[in-house]
């Protein structure tokens, strides 16, 4: 079964055992079972001891040298018969400090892994012993199969006792694919069956993965007796940062000024460690050149590569050129071990390419104060921009785009804004004092580039506006109760040019004070009292005179409009006018008017059709006599005449047969049935009879009907267009009446 190690766990160690599941606990001493059993003369039993030779070891403190380092190969007397494996425990081997000596399980060559210090630990003692060997009285009937286990332990099962030599196992490495960098990379504990590695040089970049061909043998591993079987073992290499990365070039880029989110240059470096993974991932930075921050550097995660962009405008004028030092490192840490700089840094060129800037108005909006009231042709103000491309030579020219009332006008070449008309700080265009203006600057560049720029006038007010009563009409009962009304004063002008106010009444004509009189009530507004007890339905205009406070006092006589009207119980007026206009408003008006025209066109069409009828009636009675009218008759003559095509005859030329004319007359050709045509009238034909008196009578009606018709018509548009001018329109064709003369309704009839 695969199972990862991590290179970075180079140091050769051979793992406790403590705590693993089937591992037994370390002992001080290592029993060897391995007895050779000979057969006295008596019959007994004897057990002949073997040899170990064992030289002394020294080893120098602080040696230098390659480790792991070859210190002395153990070995026994009786391995030529034998195959035996060694392993070596105490201090310094598998108990604190662990992994300093390791032994090879087959050669017995006992090597240190790093250098001794004498000060510290002067001696080790170590035990080096061969595994047991158990009894021989079970033969084994069962091979050992492999299962798998977690990380790094491989364990084999036996269904033979594991109390006797048949079911005891033991392990070891067969092969090893690839053998690199040492054909011997790893090691097996042949009781656990742990493997460890017993060599330096794990390196996922050059090996990603080794495979290893394990045998667990039964008997011990007894070659002869033991039955055996075989696992193969996947090792991968998992992947560390121990490689940083690396720019193999400097780089370069260029970008237009006054641009931003553009990529200058892409950044690559090399990472031999597993992509799209931490170890692998690049971050970079600008350690140098940018003191402004104009550029960042994020990392595209698909390539790993860095994005030189622009975050902040450049600007051509100021820097033509920015050479930056940019860093790249891993986002973790090198592994430990590793002692070469974990940053690489580059530099990067980035040139700024100039473009046709707009040109700039400072300030930008410009506030100027001015009085309104200024005459036309007056110089406000010069309203110039400045070009920010001083490596080229270009002109401006100046216009307006925005002039709401078209006050001003401003000079294409210098940029001078004068008036074309009076300022008036109470125009409609005049917002919170201000009146604002855009100007367009535009240079001669390639292509063209334009700025706007906004001049803010603020017109201080003078005094040049007169008040005025407010509101303008009001409306009073015919008797009032109270009898007087508030009004107030409108000024648009601005203080000290407006309120408090003067209020008095005209002196002329007389009877206005006679009737009237008026009071102060504050600076704004005033109270008008009616001094008689009533006053007639009407309209009366009533003049007021207004003065304000300004420096040269302004006055106006405002004319204030009192609609004297009936009132109900409640005091509320009833207004004649919109109950008339309610009664005949426009749809009103609109279908009278269509109800006339149909009505008209009704009786012209009856009167069309009486004389029609009026002609046919006359064409029968030139023809013949109604009583000796036969058609449509059937009488009895006893004799043989003529048919319907004898009767099919035109009427007119009855009547006047000598309108016939003489080349119509067929010379030679006469029929017998019918009356010649040419020849002496023996009864005087019968003139044309004149109207009947009954038809020149409904003629006559009629006629009157539809004079009588006009005159209603007309009638009707006298009164509607009567109703809106005396009502809509201030009588207006009618002489005006005077504030003091009451109409009377003997008028008021007449005129309606």
């Amino acid at each position: 079964s695969p199972q990862p190690i991590r290179e970075q766990e180079r140091s050769l160690r051979h793992p406790p055992n403590q705590g693993r599941p089937g591992c037994p606990a370390p002992k001080q001493e290592v029993l060897f079972p391995w007895r050779s059993m000979v057969v006295g003369g008596d019959g007994t039993m004897r057990r002949v001891k073997r040899d170990w030779v064992i030289p002394p070891i020294n080893v120098p403190e602080n040696s230098r040298g390659q480790f792991p380092e070859d210190l002395v190969r153990i070995r026994s007397d009786r391995d030529k018969n034998r195959v035996l494996r060694y392993s070596v425990t105490g201090p310094g081997a598998d108990q604190p400090p662990t992994g300093i000596f390791i032994i090879d399980p087959l050669s017995g060559q006992l090597s240190v892994t790093k250098p001794l210090d004498r000060e510290h630990i002067p001696n080790f003692h170590v035990r080096c012993a061969p595994p047991g060997q158990g009894s021989n009285q079970e033969l084994p009937r069962n091979r050992p199969a492999f299962l798998v286990s977690l990380r790094m332990w491989l364990t084999a099962v036996d269904k033979d006792d594991p109390k006797m030599a048949n079911g005891m196992l033991r392990y070891k490495i067969l092969s090893q694919n690839p053998q690199s960098p040492s054909y011997n990379m790893f090691t097996i504990n042949n009781r656990t069956g742990d493997i460890i590695t017993v060599a330096a040089g794990l390196d996922r970049e050059k090996v990603p993965q080794y495979t290893l061909i394990i045998q667990a043998t039964d008997m011990e591993g007894n070659p002869t007796y033991g039955l055996s079987n075989t696992a193969t073992t996947v090792i991968r290499i998992t992947d560390v940062n121990d490689n940083p990365p690396e720019f193999t070039t400097d780089f370069f880029g260029e970008v237009h000024e006054n641009r931003v989110n553009v990529i200058v240059a892409n950044l690559t470096v090399t990472d031999k460690d597993q992509p799209h993974t931490p170890a692998w991932s690049t971050v970079y930075r600008i350690i140098a050149g940018d003191p402004t921050e104009h550029f960042s550097i994020p990392t595209d995660p698909t390539t790993n590569e860095g994005l030189i962009t622009v975050v902040k405008p450049v600007d051509f004028e100021s820097t033509h050129s920015y050479m930056l030092t940019v860093e790249a490192e891993n986002e973790i840490p090198l592994a430990r071990g590793i002692h070469i700089p974990r940053q690489s840094t580059a530099t990067v060129s980035v040139r700024i390419l100039d473009i046709n800037e707009s040109p700039e108005f400072s300030p930008n909006p410009k506030t100027i104060k001015l009085e309104e009231g200024l005459p036309a042709g007056s110089l406000l103000t010069t309203f110039t921009a400045q070009d920010p491309d001083r490596f080229m030579r270009q002109t401006i020219r100046y216009s307006k785009i925005y002039d709401p009332a078209t006050w001003l006008d401003i000079d294409p070449v210098n940029g001078k804004i004068s008036t074309i008309a009076i300022l008036d700080r109470e125009s409609p265009f005049i917002k919170s004092n201000l009146y604002n203006v855009t100007v367009t600057a535009s240079d001669n560049g390639i292509p063209p580039a334009t700025g706007t720029g906004t001049l803010q006038i603020h017109l201080l007010d003078i005094n040049d506006n007169a008040p005025y009563v407010f509101p303008p009409e009001v409306e009073m009962c015919e008797k009032p109760d109270p009898n007087s009304l508030n009004i107030t004063a409108n000024d648009p002008d601005l203080t000290p040019n407006a309120g408090p106010f003067v209020f008095e009444l005209a002196s002329r004509p007389s009877d206005v004070r006679r009737n009237w009189t008026l009071s102060r009530l504050n600076g704004e507004s005033a109270q008008l009292h009616l001094r008689i007890g009533s006053l007639a339905s009407g309209i009366y205009e009533l003049p007021i005179v207004i003065t304000d406070s300004g420096n040269l006092p302004m006055s106006n006589t405002s004319f204030l409009r009192v609609k004297v009207c009936p009132c109900d119980r409640h005091g509320d007026c009833v207004d004649m006018e919109k109950m008339i206009a309610a009664g005949l408003g426009t749809g009103a008006i609109i279908s009278i008017l269509i109800c006339i025209i149909i009505l008209l066109v009704l009786v012209l069409l009856f009167v069309m059709w009486m004389k029609r009828r009026d002609k046919e009636r006359q064409a029968k009675q030139l023809l013949i006599d109604p009583e000796d009218d036969v058609r449509d008759n059937i009488l009895k003559y006893d004799e043989e005449g003529g048919g319907e095509e004898d009767q099919d005859y035109d009427l007119s030329q009855l009547q006047q047969p000598d309108a016939l004319e003489p080349e119509c007359v067929k010379v030679g050709i006469r029929r017998l049935d019918e009356r010649p045509l040419h020849h002496d009238h023996q009864y005087p034909l019968r003139s044309a009879a004149p109207q009947p008196g009954d038809i020149g009578d409904f003629i006559h009606e009629v006629h009157r009907l539809v004079q009588i018709l006009q005159k209603c018509f007309l009638h009707s548009l006298k009164v509607v267009y009567g109703f809106s001018e005396k009502y809509q329109k201030k009588k207006k064709k009618k002489k005006k009446q005077n504030f003091f003369n009451s109409p009377s309704p003997q008028e008021d009839v007449e005129n309606l």
